[in-house]
């Protein structure tokens, strides 16, 4: 493309702003993402990041493959193509015990006469990457697959801020392939599986599974919301600038990846083994998962004295830890229902210590998965807890099944009302259809109805929500706003004062803003992110009820699953009639845009944790972001205060003293936003 003669110096100008932009976020995502020493504030950064999407969005044509502004993906499906490796990816032969390694440390011996060292690195839980380079640039990232062709996955690794997607320093060669694992950090796994609760979706079984689901997701946006992360341990490349594989590590490094800093050198199989005692302990204090340790002879050439068989390079070897498991008894299972209608089988342990924690329960997740163990009733099953934090039966003790044990068969009714189950195709779940009438799951979308992310009706627990419906004071969540408060004083642990302050809970809810509304009817698969997208778009539920499936997935996260969820739920007239009650009652079903107060707290980010006596703590996040504020979840290094009310954890004060995170109180704070 030509430019006229009187354009040429403003579109060189606009051309090397948007070059300078986008090598200075890079600069602050490197520094984020793999150093975890942040430059500057998430809302300075966002800040940059607007200024450069509406200047390549204007300019499309200075716009770089590898703007930061790709790293929030694309809602586009797309199919994987395969590709082949340019140099094979090898599985890795595994040990389970210190015997084990002694005989491998003897065969390296057999071969290789000098000094031999060894490479310690952890052994990450996830799935393995291999990322191709030209010039410093990121070209290609495909799966293993069989080893010598994979899945290319590029769209969606390019939204992990952890990879570079330019590479910085010297001596970097024109091609290079490095390897790396992309992993959930338990922040993310706990984060998306409460999200998937909360839309009536089945949990993933551990963050290996999380992150490998994830990565091939067919759109990047959602790869970029589920937070994964990724180390690099190796490089593969036709040029000999490292004589061993430590000094590797050093170099990747060097040029932008985030390597692991335990790594660790040892002239001995002695020191291996003292590293792998050390790491089977301390990696439950790590935020990711690790299943064992890395051991790799570190000099390039006794690699290549050593060489590989069809599988495996005979001078490395992978430690596998003993997983943590208990054996328990499977007493019985019992059937949940959700307020979707999903049903999912818990199995009833004999009490067991594991992880620091007494087990009873397991989750069985579905029917397949009860087939796939061959369950049954008396068995002695191995529990181990997935990601340390889910319990999870991973086998049976088949010495000790009883000769008359009866294999659980996957219930056909609902436990609740009886009606018949349905298995929707594509799912591992099973379904009871009496969605209108099934009393459990009534009562689930009442609970869901009043939690804190959507209503917020305080007073009103689980057990309370139960009773009311025992008691034919409450059919639907709309008939919360009927009772009186004479209706509830004669029940069961009902005082005088717990009354008054539900129903005045009650009376608040109907100033809570429309997209917690929306979220709060329940529908399936509409979570409190979709939720507030929806109702920023469309502005209020006549549009929403109204809105054509096309008009649904033009909006941000709203996939066919969820337009069709949306489309099924308004054609219920039970629904219908539900919400022409809560607006009847005064409920928010119009989105109000509220405009900034002032710039205050612009540039600044809090945490808030306790509890506090003049404002809800979602009041307070409100104010935050009304004086130009962001909220974050957790207390870290890029955090500037910590709003502090009462009973907060000694670890979070702690955490934020050792940061040098400032301690406020609520008092301070509403002094600051005056």
């Amino acid at each position: 493309m030509k430019f006229s003669d009187n354009n040429s110096d403003n579109n060189i100008d606009i051309q090397l702003e948007i070059s300078q932009l986008t090598d200075t976020l890079n600069r602050y995502n490197h520094s984020y993402y793999v150093l975890n020493d942040p430059l500057i504030s998430d809302v300075d950064f966002d800040a940059i990041l607007v200024k450069l999407q509406k200047l390549e969005d204007k300019y499309p044509i200075f716009k770089s493959p590898h703007s930061p502004t790709q790293r929030v993906g694309s809602d586009i499906n797309t199919e994987f193509i395969q590709r082949s490796h340019r140099f094979q990816m090898y599985s890795l032969s595994n040990t389970y015990s210190a015997e084990e390694l002694v005989d491998f440390d003897v065969r390296i011996k057999k071969d290789i006469v000098d000094k031999i060292e060894y490479v310690c690195e952890l052994k990450f839980d996830g799935t393995a990457i291999s990322l191709t380079y030209e010039k410093g640039v990121l070209v290609q990232a495909l799966t293993r697959g069989d080893g010598t062709t994979g899945d290319d996955v590029t769209a969606n690794v390019m939204t992990i801020k952890s990879i570079p997607l330019i590479l910085h320093g010297d001596n970097i060669p024109d091609l290079i392939e490095v390897r790396g694992e992309i992993f959930m950090p338990h922040s993310s796994f706990k984060r998306i599986n409460l999200e998937k609760e909360d839309i009536g979706e089945t949990p993933f079984a551990n963050p290996r599974n999380a992150a490998s689901g994830t990565l091939k997701s067919q759109q990047s946006s959602v790869v970029a919301h589920r937070g994964l992360d990724c180390f690099i341990y190796t490089l593969a490349t036709d040029s000999s600038i490292f004589s061993s594989h430590y000094e590797a590590l050093k170099l990747l490094s060097d040029w932008g990846f985030k390597v692991s800093d335990s790594s660790k050198k040892f002239s001995s199989i002695s020191g291996v083994l003292e590293f792998i005692e050390k790491w089977d302990s301390e990696r439950k204090k790590l935020p990711y998962d690790t299943d064992g340790v890395v051991i790799k002879v570190n000099l390039v050439s006794q690699q290549n004295v050593l060489g590989y068989t069809a599988k495996a390079p005979r001078w490395a070897v992978a430690f596998k830890f003993k997983a943590e498991r208990a054996l328990a008894e499977l007493l019985s299972v019992d059937y949940q229902v959700g307020r979707t209608g999903a049903i999912t089988p818990v199995a009833n342990l004999s009490p067991v210590k594991l992880a620091g924690t007494t087990v009873k329960r397991a989750s069985l997740h579905n029917s397949e998965q009860i087939a796939l163990l061959d369950l049954h009733l008396g068995d002695y099953v191995y529990v181990e807890k997935g990601g340390e934090i889910i319990p999870k039966i991973v086998g049976v003790e088949l010495k000790s099944r009883d000769l008359f044990a009866q294999p659980i068969d996957f219930i056909k009714k609902c436990p609740a009302c009886a009606t018949p189950l349905e298995k929707i195709e594509g799912e591992a779940k099973h379904y009871c259809t009496n969605h209108l009438h099934c009393p459990v799951q009534i009562v689930g979308r009442i609970i869901h109805f009043i939690s804190r992310k959507a209503l917020n009706i305080d007073g009103l627990g689980d057990e309370t929500v139960e009773l009311l419906y025992r008691s034919s004071l409450i059919r639907s969540y709309a008939d919360l706003y009927t009772l009186d408060a004479s209706q509830l004083i004669p029940l069961e642990r009902m005082g005088e004062k717990s009354v008054e302050n539900i129903m005045d809970s009650i009376e608040k809810s109907k100033n809570i803003p429309f997209a917690r509304v929306l979220f709060g009817l329940g529908i399936r698969f509409v979570g409190e992110t979709t939720a507030k997208k929806i109702a920023s778009a469309l502005k209020n539920i006549d549009a929403v009820m109204s809105a054509t499936e096309e008009e649904l997935l033009s909006i941000d996260e709203v996939g066919d699953k969820i337009a069709e969820s949306i489309k099924n739920f308004f054609s219920q007239e039970e629904n219908i009639e539900n919400i022409n009650r809560l607006k009847s009652y005064g409920l928010s079903f119009e989105q109000v845009d509220k405009e900034k107060v002032s710039n205050i707290l612009e540039g600044k980010s809090l945490v808030i944790t306790g509890k506090f006596s003049q404002y809800s703590r979602d009041a307070l996040k409100e104010m935050i972001e009304l004086h130009g504020g962001k909220n974050l979840s957790a207390v870290s290094s890029n955090c500037d205060y910590l709003l502090a009310g009462d009973s907060v954890g000694p670890a979070k004060l702690a955490k934020a003293e050792k940061l040098g995170v400032e301690i406020i109180s609520e008092d301070y704070f509403l002094d600051m936003i005056k």
